[in-house]
C-alpha cells in the first residue's frame, strides 16, 4: 500500500510562510509541521493551481478556530464557514497561493475550540479521474471508494489522506473560478518513485 509522507510548497519565502501556517494552524503543536515542507521557487502559475490540502477537525468550534486563526494571519475567505447537510466547513487561500478548506462531518461540538484536527487530506483535480484512477493503481495505490467523479484511496497509515475529484468540481467546492495554468507549485513526497500524474502533479520519494 502507498503512502504520502509529506507535500512541499513552493514559496517565495518558506520563512515567512511558515510563520503564517504557525500562526493560522499551529504547526508543531498540530503536527502539521511534520506533513508540511516549503522551498524556494517562482515557478509561473495562474489561477486555480488544481488541488486543494483539507484539515479535517473533530468538532464545529475547531473549524472555526483554525480558519478564524488563518483569516487573521493572512488567509484570504474563500467560502465562509456553514453548516450543510454534511457538517460544517469553509475555504481560504493562503498567502503563498494555495488552498485550504477546513470541515468537520461533526454536527455539535463536544469540548472547547482548539486549533487541531484529525487528518490531513489531499484532493487533486483530475481532468479525467478514470485515467488518473488508473494511473494510481497501477503504482499501488488501492481505491477506497469511487463515485465516478470523485475517487478515495486507502492510505492505510499514511499521515496525509488522498483522493481524486473532477476538475471543475473540484474548483467549485474551493470557491474559485476552474481555470489556471502554469505550476501546481506542490510536490507530494511518497513511495511510488518519481514520477508525474496525468494532470502533471509530481510525486519525489520521501526525504
Amino acid at each position: 500500500m502507498a503512502d504520502i509522507d509529506a507535500v512541499t510548497l513552493e514559496v517565495t519565502d518558506p520563512s515567512t510562510a511558515r510563520s503564517f501556517y504557525d500562526a493560522a494552524f499551529d504547526l508543531d503543536g498540530s503536527g502539521l509541521g511534520t506533513s508540511l515542507g516549503f522551498r524556494t521557487g517562482d515557478s509561473p502559475t495562474t489561477g486555480f493551481r488544481g488541488y486543494h490540502l483539507s484539515l479535517v477537525a473533530p468538532q464545529p468550534a475547531n473549524v472555526h478556530a483554525l480558519f478564524d486563526a488563518a483569516v487573521a494571519a493572512g488567509a484570504t475567505p474563500l467560502k465562509p464557514v456553514a453548516k450543510s447537510m454534511w457538517g460544517h466547513g469553509g475555504v481560504v487561500r493562503a498567502p503563498d497561493g494555495s488552498i485550504w478548506k477546513v470541515a468537520t462531518s461533526a454536527k455539535k461540538d463536544t469540548g472547547p475550540a482548539a486549533r487541531r484536527f484529525d487528518e490531513i487530506v489531499l484532493l487533486i483535480g483530475a481532468s479525467d479521474v478514470s485515467a488518473s484512477k488508473r494511473f494510481y493503481a497501477e503504482r499501488g495505490l488501492k481505491v477506497s471508494k469511487s463515485f465516478g467523479s470523485y475517487v478515495d484511496f486507502d492510505m492505510g497509515s499514511s499521515p496525509i489522506g488522498f483522493g481524486l475529484y473532477k476538475h471543475r468540481a473540484l474548483a467549485k467546492d474551493a470557491g474559485v473560478p476552474p481555470e489556471g495554468t502554469g505550476s501546481h507549485r506542490l510536490t507530494i513526497h511518497g513511495d511510488i518513485g518519481t514520477v508525474t500524474d496525468p494532470d502533471g502533479f509530481s510525486w519525489e520519494p520521501a526525504a
